[in-house]
């Protein structure tokens, strides 16, 4: 009797340990964490990823929902990212972006959310000719990527300053994520902001001195960028990278390539390059990559963020006549 007793309690408490252990393995899953306790983020594109990784460092493991030569604003999620979502233990994106993360963010139940747009300011920005500014309700003004919120530039990871300010942002949510990491959180985002700071000062001093002012690109994303260095962004069509100019915008820019003493049609590594290269045939200029960074491809040039924004400076420079 004792011993058949003994046996029915061991394995009871087997049994029990069985399920204990299954239910931590789902708890897992459902609490933000890995297997190894590192906190689960999901980065939106690539901009918000290099920040979750610089600012998370070993802490974190960080999955980003838009592929390397992907257009983000393209993106469709799949089912099985939209339920990695909502084990994230934190995430990272910026709204107004990609609609479809927009709406599974809503979904996802995940409280510690880093929102880049809500981080610093945003603005709108539109195609300027011969030095007047026209808002993204004019003709050739806007790009497919605006925000839904009253056609504001999303683009504001191009400017160190402003990417430096959603990266403190960024910080604080690890912080309230994971609170037991919250100093080394606060001290990678110091780096970090350094660093950024670092990179503001090289554009400031590298586009000081500069034969021209404006450059032309067939991708409206370096509005904040310009801006920010006393430049002015042309961009072809405004709409759409790939998208045809009309008659009358190649005639503006005819036009303003030569009082702007313009030398260079800027494309991007993700998008076609044809029009760029008609557009710079026509008006006998030279073409050149200006990488709006939405993601790291093997075509790149430069790794990471720092690396790609030094080849975009360098490309500028060169266009402007830098000395």
């Amino acid at each position: 009797m004792n011993v058949r007793r003994q046996i029915s309690i061991a394995a009871v408490a087997g049994a029990t340990a069985l399920g204990l252990l299954a239910l931590s393995s789902c708890s897992t899953a459902g609490s933000g964490r890995t297997a190894d306790g590192r906190l689960r983020v999901t980065a939106s594109f690539y901009p918000m990823q290099f920040l979750a990784e610089q600012i998370g460092g070993k802490h974190v493991q960080v999955a980003n929902l838009t592929k390397p030569g992907v257009e983000p604003h393209d993106l469709e999620l799949t089912p099985k990212q939209t339920a990695q979502l909502g084990e994230s233990g934190a995430i990272v994106y910026l709204k107004g972006l990609q609609p479809a993360v927009d709406e599974a963010i809503k979904q996802s139940g995940v409280k510690n959310v880093a929102d880049a747009a809500s981080l610093t300011r945003l603005e709108e920005h539109g195609n300027e000719v011969d030095g007047h500014h026209h808002t993204t309700g004019d003709n050739h003004s806007g790009h497919s990527e605006e925000g839904e919120e009253g056609g504001n530039d999303p683009h504001i990871w191009l400017d160190p300053v402003k990417f430096a300010e959603v990266a403190t942002g960024v910080g604080k949510t690890l912080g309230k994520a994971d609170p037991a990491h919250k100093a080394d959180y606060r001290k990678n985002t110091d780096a970090l902001v350094a660093k950024l700071n670092g990179l503001d000062k090289d554009f400031r001093d590298g586009l000081k001195n500069k034969a021209s002012d404006t450059f032309l690109t067939t991708h409206a994303a370096f509005g904040y960028l310009a801006e920010r260095y006393g430049l002015t962004e042309e961009a072809i069509s405004g709409v759409d990278p790939e998208s045809e100019p009309s008659a009358h915008r190649i005639k503006d820019l005819h036009t303003l390539a030569i009082k702007h003493h313009v030398s260079t049609v800027f494309f991007e590594t993700i998008a076609n390059p044809a029009t760029a290269r008609a557009l710079a045939g026509d008006l006998h200029l030279k073409t050149d990559v200006l990488d709006p960074l939405e993601g790291i491809t093997d075509k790149s040039r430069g790794k990471d963020y720092f690396g790609v924004q030094r080849a975009n400076l360098a490309a500028l420079q060169k266009a402007l006549g830098s000395k």
